[in-house]
């Protein structure tokens, strides 16, 4: 395999997760009697230009389609993340009703609801049906389609380019990173600015996040990748903020490098001389990664096998796609996990892609009172365990298995 980004051959191996369907594949009952398309999920690493990448298997049409389950409005603290930004963008970049704002990748219009009631016009690209029809539902245009430079210069021929555009955890998304984001380019107005977030690759790999791993990712992304990547697509890097979410994402902000006027801030090169520093550009930085996702592997299998042997229940809260990960990684099936719990109602009455798992209401997570919740979605430890606090009420603890196992008191 080829760099998606620069093209030299692929030789230093990162991670092996054996095979898995994709992430987001749940299945519905008939789904049941029909067999799964399971692909290998092996990253590698270009010792070119050190852009992490999934092998190629599977395309974007097959991953992310019509009936798409990911809706990201079921996150209160992604929710609030997200109205966070606007608030800041707008005031930052001196936005109103004479801008134009886009998001790429709207899903359910979590984000631009935000900019709607902050009175500024705006529009979402967004491919999945699923999360389409729910952002129309809130009031917000949307384009139909998956977004590259075919369709940026569409939108801009169309009197849409923007002052602002968002695009929240899809850079790593995308097959076609180049494509990708050479679109932005041509969907910005010449003082425009583009940010992006995605999980940052330093913390994956501190932090043993493995699970973050999944056919939907073709990309892990370092800054200085990034700034490699947009370089090479007309689009210069000037800002970095570190956040958070997704355990420890980057937010950055790009302008046209043809015509773009900012400055650079300090935090993008201090935050690449830290990448350097770190060894983010030499391979020995990639080695050991496996033998640390296979030890959280085997821990939580073993600890899933303890408390059945000593007939306790165990359930999981969360059908997310990093979730999938890992019980298809540990080899988890139903006698050990019998259902995970979602809110959302999009994924209930279905069933966790390859580990074949029901997915369920809350309500029967309050109706069995397991011993142990597994929260799959580990990001997010602190939000469920105050959401979920009343299974403490009948002695109920708290599971989580990335980066290390950790069982609550």
């Amino acid at each position: 395999m080829n760099c998606r980004h620069c093209g030299s051959l692929l030789r230093l191996p990162f991670l092996d997760l054996g095979s898995a369907p994709p992430s987001n594949a749940y299945l519905d009952a008939a789904g049941l009697r029909r067999p799964e398309t399971w692909y290998p999920l092996r990253l590698l690493v270009c010792e070119s230009c050190w852009l992490v990448q999934t092998e190629d298997h599977a395309g974007r049409e097959a991953l992310f389609s019509d009936d798409y389950a990911y809706f990201s409005s079921f996150s209160a603290s992604w929710l609030s993340h997200s109205q966070a930004y606007v608030q800041a963008m707008v005031q930052r970049f001196g936005l109103g009703a004479g801008s134009l704002v886009a998001e790429i990748a709207a899903n359910d219009g979590y984000l631009l609801q935000y900019v709607q009631q902050a009175g500024v016009p705006c529009y979402g690209v967004e491919p999945t049906a699923s999360t389409a029809a729910a952002a129309r539902a809130k009031g917000i245009h949307i384009v139909e389609s998956f977004f590259g430079v075919a369709l940026a210069k569409e939108l801009a021929a169309a009197g849409r380019q923007v002052d602002l555009v968002a695009a929240n955890n899809v850079l790593a998304h995308v097959p076609d990173i180049n494509d990708f984001v050479a679109g932005f380019a041509q969907l910005l107005k010449p003082e425009g600015v583009a940010t992006f977030e995605f999980p940052h690759l330093l913390r994956m790999v501190t932090e043993c996040q493995f699970d973050t791993a999944y056919h939907e990712h073709y990309s892990y992304l370092s800054l200085g990748a990034v700034q490699r990547v947009f370089a090479a697509n007309g689009l210069a890097v000037f800002d970095v903020e570190q956040h958070p979410t997704h355990g420890g994402s980057l937010r950055v902000f790009a302008q046209r490098a043809r015509d773009g006027q900012r400055a650079v801030s300090p935090a993008v090169t201090d935050l690449l001389a830290r990448e350097v520093a770190e060894g983010m550009n030499a391979a020995p930085f990639y080695s050991g990664f496996q033998a640390r996702a296979d030890r959280v592997k085997n821990d939580f299998a073993a600890f899933l096998l303890d408390a059945r042997r000593q007939g306790q229940r165990v359930a999981a809260y969360g059908a997310a796609a990093k979730g999938n990960t890992l019980l298809n990684y540990a080899g988890v099936r139903p006698d050990l996990l019998p259902f995970v719990v979602d809110r959302n109602p999009a994924k209930q009455g279905r069933y966790m892609p390859g580990s074949r798992i029901p997915i369920v209401d809350e309500a029967r997570l309050e109706r069995e009172r397991p011993d142990f919740v597994v929260l799959l979605p580990w990001n997010l430890r602190g939000e469920l365990m105050q959401q979920l606090a009343y299974v403490r009420g009948w002695g109920g603890r708290f599971v989580t298995a990335v980066p290390s196992l950790q069982v609550s008191e």
